[in-house]
């Protein structure tokens, strides 16, 4: 595991080592910038060194970037993270089921809605959801993230714990708020990822199925619940934790569209209103922001999926 480990971290510093060049780049193409007059690779690692202490750079206020960012990347992590944990919720059992009935009306019906739900375009189911549970039903806001009735502090930058935090006398009914904010887009992001975790989970339980420790298990007189139970998910779950991974760093690409539809206060809508501007300073400190933490997330879903499956690190020990 420890040889995995220092392989992962190698290509780690390699990837991170090419996004700061990214940066760098995006910094040079401002002609007023003072990196722009500076050689490329004398610069580059002033840059990184400015990096390593936190130095995202300065807007145009004078004010420093990386509070921007601490402002508004967690709203898009508390996003992205309500919307992978419901795509895990719905997505296993169905993978599951699908998996273990492969072939049978079940599977047919499930795959079906699967194809529908990855097909649709994202801005068309949000318009979608919004005119019904919305302007018609009336049931949750069209956008934003709270209430402007509710007055909460930014303590973590995460709504739904901030209010916990809170000690304002109205925090049942901003909490209620905060929630109902958090539906709609949440939905919509978690659309995606949802029928990929089916897919892959669909995949794996159709493999293990196929297993001679399965067909052992039925003729011990297991039921099919324990089976799956005990054998099946133990199994498939395993192999796709890593592909897992891939899907919540997939949702931070989607955020940037969710966000702007649903007017969400995240990094995605903060960045896109920088490309607008042209504003080179917060682009490169967004893509930064953004890239490294996909990057990390891919890394511990990597490791996360290698020490629960050993055949993983077998595989990295057969190369040479």
């Amino acid at each position: 595991m420890l040889i995995y480990t220092i392989r992962r971290l190698n290509l780690f510093i390699i990837t991170l080592a090419i996004l700061t060049m990214i940066g760098f780049s995006i910094l040079r193409l401002d002609e007023a910038s003072a990196w722009s007059s500076q050689p490329f690779w004398s610069g580059w690692l002033s840059y990184i060194e400015g990096l390593a202490l936190g130095n995202l750079g300065l807007n145009q206020s004078g004010e420093s970037i990386l509070h921007e960012v601490m402002m508004v990347f967690p709203a898009t992590l508390e996003l992205c993270f309500f919307a992978f944990i419901l795509s895990l919720f719905v997505g296993i059992p169905l993978g599951t089921i699908a998996g273990v009935r492969r072939g049978r009306f079940i599977d047919t019906l499930i795959s079906s809605i699967t194809i529908v739900g990855y097909s649709i375009p994202l801005f068309w189911l949000a318009m979608l959801l919004i005119l019904m549970f919305s302007l018609n039903l009336g049931w949750l806001p069209v956008a934003g993230r709270y209430s402007l009735l509710y007055e909460i502090d930014h303590v973590t930058g995460v709504a739904i714990i901030d209010v916990l935090l809170s000690d304002k006398p109205y925090r049942s009914e901003a909490l209620a708020d905060v929630i109902r904010h958090l539906v709609l887009p949440t939905l919509v992001l978690a659309t995606a990822p949802t029928t990929e975790v089916i897919r892959l989970t669909r995949a794996s339980i159709s493999e293990v199925m196929t297993q001679n420790y399965i067909k052992v298990a039925q003729t011990k007189g297991l039921s099919m619940f324990e089976i799956v139970r005990r054998h099946g998910m133990k199994n498939a779950i395993p192999p796709i934790i890593p592909k897992l991974g891939m899907q919540f760093s997939t949702m931070m690409t989607f955020a940037m569209l969710t966000e702007s539809i649903f007017n969400w206060p995240g990094i995605g809508r903060w960045l896109l209103n920088a490309i607008a501007e042209q504003n080179y300073v917060a682009i490169q400190a967004g893509v930064i922001t953004v890239a490294s933490f996909i990057l990390l997330a891919n890394i511990l879903s990597d490791l996360a999926g290698a020490a629960v499956n050993p055949l993983v690190r077998k595989e990295w020990y057969a190369i040479k």
